[in-house]
Order: C-alpha cells, then structure tokens, then sequence
C-alpha cells in the first residue's frame, strides 16, 4: 500500500485515535493504521456526517429512517431452477412491492451451487412494521418469491416471524447516503422536481 499523509487533529484526540487503530490493526502495514486513523478523525471533526448504526428491531440495523434485511436460507431441491425462471419473467419488474410504501430496494441471488438464497432489501422503519407489510400488502409476492426456500411456512403464518429471524444476518457494516430521506419523501421530492422543470421548460420558451 502506498503512504498516506495523516490528517491533523488535536494531541489528545490523536493519541486516543493512535491507541484504538493500533488495538484493532496491530501488526498491519503502517498504511492501513494511517488509513483508519484518517477516517476516524474525518468522523470526530464531522460528527453531524456520521452514520449511527442501531437496531431496527428484532434483527438487522438502522441508520436514521432506513433499516437493512438481509437472509441467506437454504433452497429445496429443484428450487433455485424453479426461482432463476420467475425471476427471469419478471426481468426485474416488481412493481407490485410498491404497494409496501417503505420498500428502497430488493436484491435475489442464488449461492453455493443453487443450494441456497440470498435476499436483502433496504426499507424505512423497524422489522415488525415491515414484515406486517409483507403480510397485508404483498402476500402472494412473498409467497411467490419464497416459496423454494426450505421450510418455508406461508408470509400469512404465524411463525413467519420466526422463520425470518432464524436466516436473517446483521450487517458488521452498512453505509447509507441519505438515512434521513424516506421513500415517500424521496417519490415527493421527485415529483416537486419534474413539476418545477416543467414550469422552468415553460416559461423559458
């Protein structure tokens, strides 16, 4: 790794930095140490930048408004040639879990051999509400979607719960670049948007 020029920060903040790199980095290259003790001064002089990981519940993390949930659960036999064809009709069309509300994202791969199934999804909120969403307002989607995942006991039941939190894995690590803006806000401001280049198009002409 090439050399890094260290960030300046006060002595005491330095020394304390210097002590926590070196307890978590110890005996690696000089440039990881400097790396780190950069982006930890780069945290302390902005702390209104920084990102605070917290629960979202019963499992994953949050940072402001957005939550992450990711599980990793094993396929029946057959299921990931079953799952890889409905998601190859749908090519990515899942305009149904827009009926969630919170829902940013959502992510499918099939792992280790077609044997198992990686689902992650980034949402607004904490886990209960949004697995409550699933249940009420996209059923038949999850049940779709699921239903090659071994075991799997139906969104509607009552152990689904359960079911979710015994694959579910808790990012060590997640950035998020706007955890304060919900995906309602984020739909509205897109509409003030287009409204406003419409007017500035009208006017202009």
């Amino acid at each position: 790794m090439g050399t890094l020029p260290q960030v300046e920060t006060a002595p005491g903040q330095a020394a304390d930095i210097k002590q926590k790199v070196q307890e978590v980095l110890g005996d690696a290259p000089e440039a990881m140490k400097v790396a780190l003790e950069n982006a930890l001064r780069d945290m302390s002089e902005k702390p209104e930048q920084a990102s605070r990981m917290v629960s979202a519940g019963r499992a994953g993390s949050r940072v402001g408004t957005v939550s992450e949930f990711t599980i990793i659960a094993p396929l029946r036999e057959g299921g990931a040639a079953q799952l890889r064809g409905i998601l190859k009709l749908l090519n990515g069309n899942f305009s149904g879990a827009d009926k969630v509300g919170t829902l940013h994202d959502m992510r499918f791969l099939i792992l280790d051999n077609d044997t198992k199934l990686l689902f992650a999804t980034a949402y607004d909120g904490d886990w209960d509400t949004y697995i409550d969403d699933f249940a009420t307002k996209i059923p038949d989607l999850m049940d779709l979607m699921f239903f090659d995942i071994e075991g799997w006991p139906g969104i509607s039941h009552p152990s689904v719960r359960d079911f979710f939190a015994k694959y579910q894995l808790t990012a060590d690590g997640w950035y998020v670049a706007n955890p304060n803006l919900t995906v309602v806000e984020a739909r509205r401001l897109q509409r003030v948007g287009t409204a406003l280049d419409e007017f500035l198009d009208k006017i202009s002409e």
